[in-house]
């Protein structure tokens, strides 16, 4: 089957805060058109540093005032910095099974996750975990705002990430590759901690706030799996839950060498 042409990227072209920016800075995987620092605020040592670093990349720089700053910002702390960039590049589905630099892929994959903030640190924790690529629906679902960016502290710039129309599709798709996929719900069929997997290719699918997956998703899993809860509170948000599968996949990996 022939590959679609990709009409658009996944967003990203506004990034805020510190770490998030030096990352976009220092990654060099998309083209800066800017970069807009206050010039009023009380910490310019580490503003300085930022420009000095876009500079030496050649990317303009711009003081404005912290007023203006805030006016141009789409988060609530900005941190005196705000980056304008050419979109982040989609992948294709099936560039994101392949192995990366001799690692089995490890993919994340989130089922109506509406939440910017859950999605950025979910995002920076599957990066921190060793996660190779992203599949995000494209609709009913947040793609990668200023907010996103922001709460991801700059792991948007490392991750490939793509958009598929439908996740039972892709996650029929991805099985076919050879990609073993492991949902993670509340309802699940074993605890987290008891994972049939070693170093295999595998998709984490993770499900939306309160609802969990959909049952369509979860029907298309190989497995689902839940958390165990062992306080009074039924559930855990999905960055959190996610944190702690990506690093039960991160763990059994290292321990197979």
């Amino acid at each position: 089957m022939p590959r679609r042409p990709r009409e658009r990227g996944l967003g990203g072209e506004q990034v805020e805060g510190r770490q998030a920016v030096r990352e976009l800075l220092v990654a060099g995987r998309r083209r800066v058109r800017e970069v807009l620092i206050a010039a009023d605020v009380e910490d310019l040592r580490s503003l300085q540093d930022l420009a000095d670093l876009a500079m030496a990349e050649g990317v303009p720089v711009r003081e404005i005032s912290r007023r203006r700053l805030a006016a141009e910002a789409r988060t609530e702390a900005p941190q005196g910095v705000i980056a304008r960039a050419a979109p982040l590049a989609e992948v294709d589905l099936d560039e994101l099974a392949v192995p990366t630099a001799g690692r089995a892929p490890f993919l994340v994959a989130v089922d109506g996750v509406t939440d910017p903030g859950n999605l950025g640190a979910l995002l920076r924790s599957a990066e921190c975990a060793g996660a190779t690529g992203v599949v995000l629906p494209r609709h009913r679902a947040v793609h990668i705002t200023p907010m996103v960016t922001k709460a991801a502290a700059g792991a948007v710039e490392h991750l490939p990430m793509t958009l598929v129309g439908g996740l039972p599709a892709a996650i029929l798709r991805l099985r076919e590759l050879g990609v073993w996929v492991l949902g993670l719900d509340a309802a699940g069929d074993r605890p987290l901690f008891e994972l049939p997997i070693r170093d295999e290719p595998v998709c984490l699918v993770l499900g939306a706030e309160g609802a969990g997956l959909s049952r369509l998703v979860r029907q298309r899993c190989d497995l689902v799996v839940s958390i165990p809860l062992l306080g009074n509170l039924a559930s855990l948000n999905v960055a959190a839950a996610g944190t702690l599968a990506c690093y039960e996949v991160a763990r059994r990996r290292l321990a197979t060498g």
